[in-house]
Order: structure tokens, then sequence, then C-alpha cells
């Protein structure tokens, strides 16, 4: 029995439909209402947290392979301590359970946040770590504290293999995460900086972590990289496919942060939760290359998507979602 956490989001709604389309038996934790998605119908859904380590036993229950997806992705300084605690001590227990229920393998969801992706030198691969250094976020501290507990697990005897995606394309709820691209594309966002960062398509993801769950590898973390490009082709060939304006304004770093400081500031008065964040300006205007040569030697075979590909897809789905 195949046991997912994190089923609401982008990646763990995608890796149950795949799941279950193979015809797998998939229990899924949800906290307050069950998701609705392609296959959610066929879950044997349990209630429960990750932070709730009674109900995250029961959920747990019977679990042979656990896939661990859930996390909280937050830039907004006011959410790092809820952040940094669901991250961390979350993982824990799904490890600490794992071990105690003698599960087969646990694949985990990280990041290259994890990785310390301020590296402008030299492309980012897995022998790197998160250091203050080489982070802007609180979201990369909190990505490297949870892969420390998976590798405490390791070192007790369980069997784990780590993922560290990129930026993710794919549809999911476009009012946050990754798919907020696609939404700022659609209503013609004019501005685009030359920052470069990696890209992968959400199906890429769930089919390499099923891979990596029926193989041998253990023990072993993988970057998940489809491709290197800057964020004006992405937002480009997005707009494109959407048939709307491309951005046309160039965001310099000196306007980047003017703005997320007035954001914060906006932010104060109102409560509401900023456009922009220093650590998301940040991102934004940093060229960064990663190296997904790992992944694809453990697997000759596995062949990303292309962009063009992977955005006329969501594109599509995203239309007959929210019904553009």
């Amino acid at each position: 029995m195949i046991f997912v956490t994190g089923a609401s989001g982008l990646v763990g709604s995608h890796l149950i439909s795949s799941l279950v389309d193979k015809g797998l038996q998939v229990s899924a934790l949800y906290r307050h209402q069950i998701p609705v998605f392609k296959g959610a119908e066929k879950v044997n859904w349990r209630k429960g947290d990750i932070l709730d380590i009674t109900s995250l036993s029961d959920a747990m229950q019977g679990a042979t392979q656990v896939y661990h997806c859930a996390a909280i992705v937050s830039f907004v300084p006011a959410e790092a301590a809820a952040m940094l605690h669901a991250n961390q001590e979350g993982t824990a227990n799904v490890v600490n359970l794992c071990i105690e229920k003698e599960v087969q393998k646990l694949v985990y969801v990280s990041s290259v946040a994890a990785l310390g992706r301020i590296r402008e030198n030299a492309p980012i691969d897995e022998t790197m770590n998160w250091t203050p250094e080489t982070s802007n976020s609180v979201y990369g501290k909190s990505k490297y504290l949870a892969e420390m507990e998976v590798w405490r697990g390791m070192g007790e005897g369980l069997k784990v293999a780590i993922v560290n995606p990129v930026i993710i394309l794919g549809a999911g709820d476009w009012n946050k995460g990754s798919s907020e691209i696609f939404k700022s594309a659609y209503k013609e966002f004019p501005w685009y900086t030359e920052g470069v960062s990696g890209f992968v398509d959400v199906m890429d993801v769930t089919d390499a972590m099923q891979l990596l769950m029926n193989s041998n590898i253990s023990s072993e973390r993988f970057i998940l990289s489809g491709h290197n490009s800057k964020y004006k082709d992405v937002f480009t060939t997005i707009a494109n496919t959407f048939h709307k304006k491309p951005p046309t304004k160039k965001v310099t770093p000196l306007l980047a942060a003017i703005v997320w400081r007035l954001e914060a500031i906006k932010g104060w008065f109102t409560g509401k939760t900023p456009m922009l964040t220093k650590e998301t300006a940040l991102t934004a205007q940093a060229v960064v290359h990663f190296d997904n040569r790992k992944f694809l030697a453990a697997f000759p075979a596995f062949k990303y998507r292309t962009l063009p590909e992977t955005v006329t897809r969501v594109c599509a789905e995203l239309t007959s979602l929210h019904n553009l």
C-alpha cells in the first residue's frame, strides 16, 4: 500500500493521479477537506496532520511505500517560523513512523533551495548543501533541515531517496505556488527580469519519483531539472500560448529593491501578503544553472518533456479548469 502526504499540492495531486491510473492502492492524508482532482475518488483518504503524531500514525497504518510531498512554501517573513516548524518537524514525524512501521522505502520531495541556489559561478549539483551564504530564503533552510531528518532516518536503517526539483510547471491552484507563473502571464504581467533558473514539468517529477521508488537506489538525492531558462523566455512562451501580450518591461535590481520595500510597508498597514519580498526579488534576479546529469545517468531511458510541450498542456488544463 502506497501512502502519500501533501495530496492537495501540485506534486502530490499529480503523483496520486498517476499512481491510481496504474491501478495501485493509494492512501493519502488530508487535513480539513478531501481535495478534488483526477483519480481522487479512488484514494483511501485518511484525515490527519504531519504535525500530529497520533493521527499521522493511524493514517500510515499498513503503508509499505511512502511519498512525503507535504510542505509549506512561503517567502513571507511573518510565516517563516511556522514553515520551519512544519517542514522540519513534520518530516521528522514521517521519518520516525516509517522506521517504526518498517516501511520499505521513503521518497522525499525536497527542493533545489536545500542545495543553496544562489551560486552564479558554477552549476548547482547534488554535492552542494544549503549555507547562509548560498541561500536567500528561510524556505531553503527549512528544506535543508527537513533533509537532515531524512538522512537521519537513513542512518537508522530506512531506505530513502530524495528529489530536489527546480521550479515545477503544472496545472494547480494558480493563486499560489509555481502555478502563479501561468496566472501572471495570462493577466499580461508586463515585467520581466534577466534571471535564469531551472524548470521542470510536474509529470516529469512524479515519473522520476516512481522510478526511484521502484528501483534499488537508496541513500541518494537527485536534482530534477528539464532545462535552464530565462524567466523572460518562460513567461513569453506561456503568454504566447495563451494568446496574451508577453512581458516587455525589464525589472532592474534597483527597481526590485524599491518594490519589495514598498510591498513590505503596504503589508504592515493592510495585513495583505506582499506581491514581492526580498527573497523572491533576489531569486528572480539570480542567474543560476542546475546540473541534471545524475538522474539521467541513473535512468538513461528517461527523457524530460520540452518547455513548449509542457506549456501547451498546462495552459490547456488551466483553460479548462478556470473556464478561461
